[in-house]
């Protein structure tokens, strides 16, 4: 009943201190104080010093304790003088209306105020001053006395940081904002505690009231019986909760005399003489005017208390005796467990005294021979209970044993029944084979079970012995022990011996003195008390470093967001100013304007062009190159495109910014979930990884997946030469290849917008040149092709190891790529041509007859796009996506992303319908494309169906059919060599002939 009782007097507390059902402080908890208590300071719109000019103004509107001035009660806020009877009755009226609903009522919130002192001036001086807390702007603002108007200043809380010296003054303190460290000083160390709490509450709860969020933690429990005071009892407090210390703390503080100072104009402020003056005459006005108005803004009439023994009579005259009612209220009956029993609900009245003496009387009256015959009716009545269960147990082991054997009967006849069954005696015999067996596998199982419980009980037996063992080691650490608490329990008698005996200590400390003795026992007792007092910083510290850990985490989830935010809304922007200037674009080729009109839209293109990406400050601003080197918007040297080239940085720019929270950071960690815990070289073909690679390798990520992919295609190469490249690179230094001109005419075509190839004496430069060189010894057929060194430059790019990117290179050309790729004739790169034509006109028919309709024969654009892997005509970052597939699944990845960039722009393309212009837009459209992930989805879900054994047979068609091709070609050269040497031949006898004649 009491625990009924205090829960819901708890719960009513609870709503009456403005917390909402989760124990979160709410706004509300502010109007629990009467009206004149809630301060309004000036300093919520200015600063919290006011000037001459100001100080009239703000003495207008409240007091430092938040009184109403003059011209405020004037206009509807009534003056405490002119309603105290009214008031007072109404107040009355009201407690006796709430003290009808409710049987108690929580006291009002404490306000956090009190006299501290300031260290302020020039000379370091403390003064007394009166500090009270604004919860609208968590700000703390400080007066000479409670009765003053005006603040004289006031210190931000939002961003404050709180700690203590400890070896300072007792009771000082420290409030340090970004603008400068206020030192204060409380009465003594524990108020400055207390002080110090309700400061780290006041900002927690202004920081869930800006953010509009309810977070858990410890100020936001509910406080116990309605005091301002922390509770005693969380997981996140490191100091036990400090009460409210007597003295100058609270709202009965306003109302004692400001505590004097030495000097007697020591308190007075030189800093703000108009406020001080304000202040005194504001103070002697009310003087004047009333007694009621003296009292501080903090002083409040509570009614006594109301019990519910109380009657409206008795709150009138509190004097009459009433005697408490007989409680006739049912009582609830609860288990000590707190569930609810099967009869709980019920109700039950306390029988009186009177009938529990009779009904003792009644037994004790009772018969003895009664009792006797009941007694031994009972030992009748279990002794039959026991018999009987004896019995029923008896039963029903039989009933068991009756079913074991009906079974066995029932497996005998189904026996007898198939052998009699049987039609002939080769079934008869074949049945009894079969029984035979089943017996023979029941016989070995039986054999097995035996050998296995011999070997649990020798692991039984074993697991004795260690047991033994066991106890015998605790039996001997038992010993230990014992011994060693008697050399415990004999030192600590001596040490108490010496402490109670020093005149002892002395005799048997070789003449120690008892001045040197007491002298090191007070500075043990020190020394005891600085580590209690370093104990109590180290919690406080810990709290407060605690709390600031938490608002930095949940101001830095809010700056995230925001950052998403501001991300999302520049993409926006972004494209929304790309389409119009594809709208310019389109209206400066339209021929239908008029002069006029073409004079407008080519200014307004001439003001697009002019403006700079960077002009606007951006969250993450457009870099020229990216992490390789490549040039991230291209440069194009015609006019017209340049256009063109900026629309393409706008969508760029606006892909980036949300790919970067949309695509990047859930595969980074997709990528990173992968590889966790992986060596480098314990990758495994697998689909998730293959789904992983199509998706992209983050750039963290990427050398180590390309170079497990490369080890993989070249493993049996490696290991038959494993210092291969060392071996080739001394090779080509001794003896110069052929090709090795031509490779050092290409160096300097390789990549020319990467800043790593741009200068002529780049070091890059130099570990291409070797690479290239001992590729050209490591395979003489090929030698040197014209291509190979740009993806030699890749595999250096991403790898940045001369030997990795070298094995990289062999990788794609002698194992991925088809044989006769980059030999002289390059059959085989004219083979993929043809294939690729084929695709096309499958997968793009209006396409196909779009091209031949214009004569249009697009291997003069594809054609580099095989034999270099797409290098130099695509993005860098769309290029590096399609060479992680092409490291893995081979050359399918690159018909896939040809036909993709067809179809990416497939409308473009088909609006034009002029064979040259054709021809210049296939020759620079990859590098307008922008949204990997589209191309990405094209190439592997709208191009499929596309299985490699189609490539293979259609590889293998069009090798035939080219192979004759050039078979015929050659019939031709060899026959017009022929005749081109008979008519050489003829030619020179006529010119002889005629010679001859000549001569006759």
């Amino acid at each position: 009943m009491a625990c009924y009782y205090l829960e819901k007097e708890f719960k009513t507390s609870s709503v009456m201190e403005g917390e909402d059902p989760e124990g979160n402080p709410s706004t509300a908890s502010s109007h629990s104080l009467p009206p004149q208590a809630e301060a309004v300071s000036p300093a919520d719109e200015d600063d919290c010093i006011t000037t001459g000019r100001n100080s009239e103004e703000t003495a207008t509107r409240t007091n430092g304790m938040g009184q109403p001035s003059q011209d405020h009660q004037s206009e509807g806020v009534p003056a405490k003088t002119a309603a105290t009877d009214n008031n007072q009755s109404q107040f009355a009226t009201t407690m006796d209306n709430q003290a009808q609903q409710q049987p108690t009522e929580s006291p009002s919130i404490t306000k956090l105020c009190g006299y501290l002192l300031k260290q302020g001036g020039p000379l370091k001086s403390w003064k007394w001053r009166w500090f009270t807390y604004e919860e609208k702007k968590s700000q703390l603002f400080y007066y000479r006395t409670a009765q003053d108007v005006t603040s004289l200043g006031r210190i931000e809380l939002c961003r404050a940081t709180f700690g203590y010296p400890l070896h300072g003054e007792q009771g000082t303190f420290h409030i340090q904002n970004p603008e400068r460290t206020f030192v204060l000083k409380a009465d003594n160390q524990e108020a400055m505690m207390y002080w110090l709490q309700q400061l780290q509450l006041k900002r927690w709860q202004h920081r869930d009231q800006l953010t509009g969020e309810s977070t858990r933690h410890c100020t936001d429990h509910q406080r116990p019986e309605g005091q301002g005071e922390l509770p005693t009892s969380c997981p996140d407090d490191f100091l036990p909760t400090m009460k409210t210390p007597p003295g100058l703390l609270g709202e009965e503080a306003a109302n004692l005399p400001a505590p004097q100072q030495r000097a007697p104009l020591s308190n007075f402020s030189l800093k703000h003489p108009l406020i001080e003056i304000q202040n005194s005459v504001h103070s002697l006005f009310y003087k004047r005017s009333s007694q009621e108005l003296s009292r501080s803004v903090f002083h409040l009439e509570v009614p006594p208390p109301w019990t519910p023994y109380q009657t409206a009579q008795d709150r009138i005259d509190p004097r009459t005796p009433v005697d408490p009612p007989t409680p006739t209220t049912p009582l609830l009956l609860a288990d000590p467990a707190g569930e609810r029993s099967p009869g709980e609900g019920r109700s039950f009245t306390c029988p009186s005294p009177r009938i529990r003496r009779k009904t003792r009387g009644s037994s004790a009256t009772m018969p003895a021979a009664l009792r006797e015959a009941a007694s031994d009716k009972t030992t009748c009545l279990q002794q039959e209970k026991h018999m009987l269960a004896e019995e029923v147990k008896a039963q029903k082991e039989l009933v068991w044993l009756l079913h074991k054997a009906l079974e066995a009967a029932q497996l005998e006849k189904r026996t007898c029944t198939e052998f009699l069954a049987a039609e002939c005696e080769q079934e008869r015999l074949e049945l009894l084979r079969h029984r035979e067996r089943q017996a023979a596998d029941l016989q070995g199982r039986l054999e097995e079970l035996k050998v296995e419980a011999e070997g649990l009980r020798a692991s039984l037996a074993q697991r004795d012995t260690h047991v033994a063992e066991l106890k015998e080691n605790v039996t001997l650490m038992m010993a230990k022990n014992n011994s060693k608490q008697e050399v415990i329990l004999k030192l600590s008698e001596q040490v108490a011996a010496c402490m109670t005996d020093p005149r002892r200590t002395m005799s048997t400390t070789n003449g120690l003195e008892a001045l040197t003795f007491h002298q090191l026992q007070e500075d043990t007792e020190n020394l005891k008390d600085d580590i209690e007092a370093y104990k109590i910083q180290n919690k406080f510290l810990n709290s407060e470093i605690y709390q600031l850990t938490k608002l930095w985490r949940n101001s830095s989830e809010q700056e995230k967001s925001l950052m998403v935010k501001c991300a999302y809304l520049e993409a926006r922007n972004c494209q929304i100013e790309s389409r119009y200037l594809g709208v310019l674009r389109k209206l400066q080729e339209s021929k239908a304007l008029e002069p006029g009109q073409r004079e407008a839209v080519r200014n307004l293109i001439e003001d697009a062009l002019k403006g700079d990406l960077n002009d606007v400050l951006k969250l993450n601003p457009v870099r020229e190159h990216d992490e390789y080197g490549f040039k991230i918007i291209p440069d194009y040297e015609v006019e017209d495109m340049k256009l063109l080239a900026k629309i393409q940085a706008l969508e760029i720019r606006s892909h980036n910014l949300l790919r970067q929270e949309a695509g990047v950071k859930p595969l980074l960690d997709r990528w990173a979930q992968y590889l966790g815990g992986r060596p480098a070289d314990d990758l495994c073909p697998s689909p998730e990884l293959k789904f992983l690679l199509r998706c992209g390798v983050p750039r963290e990520y990427r050398p180590r997946v390309w170079r497990w992919v490369v080890r993989a295609r070249t493993r049996s190469l490696r290991e038959r030469h494993p210092d291969r490249y060392e071996q080739l690179c001394q090779k080509s230094l001794t003896s110069p290849h052929q090709a090795s001109r031509q490779i050092q005419l290409d160096l300097h075509r390789t990549l020319t917008t990467n800043q790593r190839f741009s200068s002529p004496s780049s070091p890059t430069l130099q570990q291409l040149q070797r690479i290239l060189l001992a590729f050209s010894w490591q395979n003489p057929t090929i030698g040197y092709c014209q291509g190979l060194n740009r993806l030699a430059a890749i595999a250096l790019l991403v790898l940045e190891s001369e030997e990795d990117a070298f094995w990289c290179l062999v990788a794609v050309v002698e194992t991925i790529m088809p044989q006769d790729y980059y030999t002289k004739t390059l059959i085989a790169s004219q083979v993929d041509q043809r294939v690729l034509k084929d695709f096309m006109a499958e997968k793009m028919p209006r396409l196909t007859a779009h091209f031949e309709e214009h004569s249009v024969d697009v291997s003069l654009i594809t054609f580099s796009w095989f034999l270099v892997v797409f290098v130099e005509s695509l993005p860098s970052d769309i290029l590096l996506r399609v060479w992680d597939a092409f490291l893995y699944e081979g050359t399918k990845v690159i018909f896939r992303y040809a036909l993709a960039l067809f179809k990416y722009k497939e409308e473009d393309i088909l609006n034009i319908h002029d064979n040259v212009e054709i021809y210049q837009y296939l020759r620079f459209f990859t590098k307008t494309i922008s949204d990997g992930r589209k191309l990405t989805n094209i190439a592997f879900s709208d191009m499929n169906p596309f299985p490699m054994k189609l490539l293979k047979n259609r590889r293998v068609l069009h090798l035939e059919r080219l192979q004759g091709e050039l078979r015929e070609l050659e019939a031709q050269q060899r026959e017009f060599v022929t005749e081109s040497a008979e008519r050489k031949d003829k030619d020179l006898d006529t010119i002889l002939v005629s010679e001859d004649d000549e001569d006759l």
